[in-house]
Parts: structure tokens; sequence; C-alpha cells
């Protein structure tokens, strides 16, 4: 009899315990999966928390100074630049030589800083005026640009820096492309015009179907 009832504890104690681990399992699947985010949840939260923009990769060549917005509507003007081109800055700042071409032309433009705070700037200052849907702005340095495919390059940069980029351009750029440039010449490539707009100096180029070789260094 003794031994009856201790076989009869023992399933009964079995039985209590398999219950409990039927009802616990169940619970803690939930919990897991609460607690745990798929991997595809984990990818998704990742590109969201990602930044726009990348550690600057060496300082800039010239100190951040906006362009007068008179100046950039004369920049503009004196390219004439229309609907059908394809407008790059070099070294764009706040965007404001983009943005205003893709407001009041319709260009399509992308702007190039090495800054991200610029970056960031632009790309707000862009979403503000309604156009991002025709500008973009690249964190990068401007003499590892690809920018073959415009057909107007704006700059306000410093002498130095443009003779540097001067053979870049007239290496990369096709023909016709017009380029302007606030402040500063391109030494001895001889502007076809420059313009006054209070009291600062534009000067605009148009590139030959020939260059010298004189200006390919």
């Amino acid at each position: 009899m003794k031994l009856q009832k201790i076989l009869l504890s023992v399933v009964a104690g079995a039985s209590v315990v398999g219950l409990g681990l039927a009802g616990c399992t169940p619970q803690q699947n939930n919990l897991q999966a609460q607690v745990e985010p798929s991997p595809s949840n984990i990818a998704t939260e990742t590109q969201a928390q990602a930044p726009a923009t990348q550690p600057q990769e060496r300082p800039g060549d010239v100190p951040y100074v906006p362009t007068p917005q008179e100046v950039v509507d004369a920049m503009l003007n004196v390219a004439k630049v229309n609907k059908n081109d394809t407008l790059y800055d070099l070294g764009s700042g706040d965007g404001r030589i983009v943005i205003t071409a893709a407001q009041k032309f319709g260009t399509r433009g992308t702007g190039i800083d090495i800054d991200p705070e610029r970056i960031q700037e632009a790309n707000a200052n862009a979403q503000k005026a309604g156009v991002s849907d025709r500008v973009k702005f690249v964190q990068q340095d401007l003499f590892k640009t690809d920018f073959s495919d415009a057909t107007v390059v704006t700059l306000y940069l410093l002498p130095d820096i443009n003779l540097k980029l001067r053979p870049i351009l007239l290496r990369q750029l096709k023909p016709g492309t017009r380029i302007v440039s606030h402040a500063f010449d391109m030494g001895d490539w001889k502007p076809e015009k420059t313009l006054q707009v209070d009291g600062r100096t534009v000067y605009y180029w148009v590139v030959p179907k020939e260059v010298p070789a004189n200006l390919r260094q």
C-alpha cells in the first residue's frame, strides 16, 4: 500500500509540473517576441537612425561666407540659366544658388560641399523652398567630384582654389558649358564677361572647343 501511495504521488507531481510547463511556454514565447525584435525590424530602425551625412574627411578649402542674394541672381542671369540646364555649385554652403535656380528657372541642380553641417542646412532650405525634387546636396570633396554632366558651374571659392580647380573643370566639362565665379577669377584664363554687383565682382566663362595648353595645367 505504501508503495502504491508513493507511485501515485510521483505521477501526480509529474502531471502538475507538466501542466505548469505547458502553461508557461506560450507566455514565454509571447514575451520573447515582444522583447526581441525581428531582424527586419532591427534593419528598419538602423536605417531610420542612420545619419544623412558622414564625418568631414578633411578641413574645407574656404571659409563659409554666403553669397548675397543679389549676386546669386546676377550669376544665374549672366549664365542664362534655364529649365534645361544641369547646375553644379562647388562649395554650395547653404544651397542658395542651386535653390534659387530651381525656384526661378526650374533648373535641376547639385550642390557639393565637404562640410556636413552645410549639407544638412542646404537640405533643410530646399525642403522649405519646396524644390527637393529638383535639387540635391552631396557631401564630397570638390576635387574628387564628377560634374561632367553640368551645363553650368558656379563657384565662390578662393583664387588659389580656382586655379587648382581650373584644369579639372576644363578636362571634365563639355565645350559650351558656362562657368560663373563670385569674387575671384582664374588667372590667365580671361573671362568673357565681368560684372559689378553692389561692389562685388562676378566673372563669366564658356568652356572652349579647344583648350589652350597653358590652361590645362
